[in-house]
């Protein structure tokens, strides 16, 4: 078992992923492999979020629009996680807590997490889309360093807020992408030194005109990279987004 670091890029378009300089330079020198996730249909936020950590699709697990707020009622790798023994952290939007620990959502209870109870253990969720994503992933290092879990998923929301207002094919979209490849670049160094292995992707992509939900290129092919793993996975250009939930459960070696 190796812990891992799950990183979920909200909103980002594979289309513009070429301009993270920094993720390329780790392709280039061998340190990461990147291919390519489909997400399921509809590519909506709240449905692939539960796709992406059950592994199942949003016909059947249910939650098939954003404004479903419940439980998840699958296995998850946040529950796998608890019945193996693992901690589990988050720094996360609030629909992530709603699925995984308490619905609805209470920002004087839920803000900040310190339950081991819970299925997701430790955690800092928030709630507006604009939130900066260099303090997200602050608070996903201070739950790292002070918890150490064996599963942390960090969840920034800036791309995804610019892409709905400008669009896919805007320069501030480009930027918010820029920016977080920067931030990740002074993260990624130390949590590979330490041992994690890394999964960077994406739950949808972004159209044109600023929305997502169908099957076109720019909303639904997303990037997956994947960093320091010890396992041997293969990673491909053609890789079902239910198949995310099976590269994090062979990593942390759960079932």
């Amino acid at each position: 078992m190796q812990k891992l670091i799950f990183i979920l890029l909200d909103g980002l378009s594979d289309k513009q992923s070429d301009v993270m300089g920094y993720m390329q330079a780790l392709v280039n020198c061998k340190i990461a492999k990147k291919g390519k996730v489909y997400s399921q249909m509809p590519s909506l936020s709240r449905p692939l979020y539960e796709t992406l950590l059950t592994g199942k699709t949003p016909v059947e697990h249910g939650i098939v629009n954003n404004g479903i707020c419940r439980l998840s009622k699958e296995e998850s790798i946040f529950s796998l996680c608890r019945k193996n023994n693992l901690k589990t952290g988050a720094s996360a939007y609030y629909w992530i807590s709603e699925l995984y620990n308490m619905a609805p959502f209470d920002k004087v209870r839920d803000t900040f997490t310190e339950n081991e109870n819970l299925n997701i253990q430790y955690g800092h969720f928030y709630t507006l889309d604009h939130y900066p994503d260099e303090n997200l992933f602050l608070s996903g290092e201070y739950i790292r360093k002070k918890w150490n879990p064996d599963f942390l998923m960090i969840h920034p929301m800036n791309i995804d807020d610019q892409g709905h207002k400008y669009g896919v094919d805007s320069k501030e979209y480009r930027n918010a992408v820029r920016t977080v490849d920067s931030i990740i670049s002074n993260f990624i160094p130390k949590w590979m030194e330490k041992g994690y292995a890394i999964v960077v992707t994406s739950d949808h992509g972004m159209s044109y005109d600023g929305n997502h939900s169908g099957i076109a290129e720019e909303e639904a092919v997303v990037p997956f990279w994947l960093i320091n793993d010890k396992s041997g996975i293969e990673i491909n250009d053609n890789i079902p987004q239910i198949e995310v939930n099976t590269i994090l459960k062979k990593i942390l070696d759960i079932k």
